[in-house]
């Protein structure tokens, strides 16, 4: 079971960057997945979820420019970011867990990603 994260890199402030998250060794259509970010010396926290059905959940910081979305038949996710600003800059990771509904807490979660940088100039 893997989750594959791509996407990340440097961008100036009010850029975008698109995320990736490729699940492999099992299907994850029904599983609510999630991407998380963490800055250094800050706690992992959660960016956005999506459930298995489309509901999504946003983190206030990032609402009206963040959009998470899925593909259930090919197992994957995406996060479009949008308007993007340096306290942005984190690794974001994806994750998944076998909840119905949206989970917050970091340790909640089953399955990680490998973390991908995003990095936002000034």
């Amino acid at each position: 079971v893997q989750l594959q994260a791509s996407g990340g890199g440097l961008v100036q402030a009010g850029g975008s960057l698109r995320l990736s998250c490729a699940a492999s060794g099992r299907t994850f259509s029904g599983y609510v997945m999630g991407w998380f970010r963490q800055a250094p010396e800050k706690q992992r926290e959660l960016v956005a979820a999506i459930t298995s059905g489309g509901m999504t959940k946003y983190a206030d910081s990032v609402e009206d420019r963040f959009t998470i979305s899925r593909h259930n038949a090919k197992n994957t996710m995406d996060l479009q970011m949008n308007s993007l600003k340096p306290e942005d800059t984190a690794v974001y990771y994806c994750a998944a867990t076998r909840s119905s509904r949206v989970l917050h807490a970091a340790r909640l979660y089953e399955y990680w990603g490998q973390g991908t940088q995003v990095t936002v100039s000034s």
